[in-house]
């Protein structure tokens, strides 16, 4: 099943907004779209966390408020909680549904490899010496 893209309706429940603004929504998506596919292309289909979540902050906070006054109120937000941009978490996300996150191993042993060792055993040099025990 290929990615399908989450609607301004999918937006504004996500944000808890009972209205929102359809054509700012859907062009807050499609950018969200894009910077995502930067990522991860395609898009798994459960991309759309990472892209309500994106969408959500700059449609919230367009102008990277940090620090507003109103009359006897004052908010301050983090750093860097609006705009359009991907965190090192949503990157991380779409890494991770993509199948594409996380460590893995190597073995660059070829299927055809035998244990016996490969280097000739000099029977003169051992001779019929005996050995330590544990040694043989």
């Amino acid at each position: 099943m290929a990615f399908v893209s989450p609607t301004a309706e999918q937006l504004g429940m996500y944000l808890g907004m009972a209205e929102i603004d359809g054509d700012r929504a859907d062009l807050l998506i499609q950018q969200a779209v894009s910077l995502a596919e930067s990522v991860v292309k395609p898009l798994p289909d459960q991309a759309t966390a990472v892209v309500l979540s994106v969408a959500g902050r700059a449609y919230v906070n367009p102008q990277q408020v940090s620090y507003e006054t109103i009359g006897p109120m004052s908010v301050q937000r983090p750093s860097g909680s609006g705009g359009l941009y991907l965190t090192k978490a949503d990157k991380a996300a779409l890494k991770s549904l993509a199948g594409r996150g996380g460590a893995f191993t190597v073995d660059p042993t070829p299927a055809s490899a035998d244990p016996s060792p490969t280097w000739p055993i000099d029977d003169t040099f051992f001779g019929d010496d005996v050995f330590e025990p544990g040694w043989s």
